[in-house]
């Protein structure tokens, strides 16, 4: 004879089944929020590489007009430069202080030797090409001229602004000098496609810096409406006292860790 469940047994299934589902979905927030700290660990660890490079070298990684006389010139994308061919070699920088896109797509730039140069030094894990990818003069490709976060499919690039950056449709207005950029790939340009929950931005920005998107030394990208909301009703670049849209579950946003070095 045919036998079915008893009520008692089926509720023991569906408490199992709860604890199973619980205890996976526990397990995904602490991901993430390990994940969210290595951004912070990142960072830190980036900038304290850059000091360190500049005060063995007397130079900013990627900027470094002798780069060559340390570790060779990679004669193939920049033969003109001083020094013996060596491989992989790098490209010098023209000692400026600000870091540069390259002249074009899948050419040397300071932006893209600046990682490899910390890595020929011996100052962060990673082998990196030195070179723009092929969407253009500024294009990141994580892993490949830039290294990768921790966090999912996000990455590093470094920028230089002028001083004082008036602002855009995407970025605020502020001091951003050099600074490092975190967030997801673009197919195009440096990488800092949205990646984070506001809620996200807000806890590395509130760890970090002030908890405010458009003020400090972390300034977050894609203010209007999406990122951060206006408290004063008005979107703008100059809306300094705007605050995280922490209503917002999707990823809008992206960081810039400005004045890094």
């Amino acid at each position: 004879m045919n036998r079915g469940f008893s009520l008692v047994e089926l509720s023991i299934v569906l408490v199992i089944l709860g604890l199973l589902t619980g205890g996976i979905l526990a397990g995904q927030s602490l991901i993430r929020a390990s994940e969210l700290r290595a951004v912070s660990t990142e960072y830190q660890r980036y900038a304290a590489a850059v000091n360190t490079f500049r005060d063995k070298y007397f130079a900013i990684p990627g900027d470094m007009s002798s780069a060559t006389s340390f570790w060779g010139k990679n004669a193939t994308d920049c033969n003109a430069h001083s020094g013996s061919a060596a491989t992989p070699g790098t490209c010098n920088g023209n000692g400026d202080g600000a870091i540069t896109d390259a002249a074009g797509a899948g050419l040397t730039g300071e932006r893209f030797q600046f990682w490899k140069q910390l890595s020929l030094a011996g100052l962060i894990e990673g082998t990196y090409t030195g070179l723009a990818g092929s969407g253009g003069a500024n294009h990141t490709i994580i892993g490949t001229n830039g290294p990768s976060s921790k966090l999912g499919s996000g990455g590093w690039t470094v920028v230089t602004s002028v001083s004082p950056f008036v602002g855009n449709t995407t970025f605020y207005a502020g001091e951003y000098l050099n600074h490092l950029r975190f967030g997801a790939a673009s197919a195009t340009g440096a990488s800092h496609t949205a990646l984070l929950k506001p809620e996200e931005a807000w806890n590395i920005d509130t760890k970090m810096d002030d908890g405010k998107p458009a003020t400090g030394r972390i300034i977050a990208m894609y203010w209007n409406n999406l990122c951060s909301a206006a408290d004063d009703g008005t979107h703008s670049e100059l809306d300094l006292v705007a605050s995280y849209r922490l209503t917002d579950s999707t990823p809008q946003c992206a960081l810039n860790f400005t004045k890094a070095f």
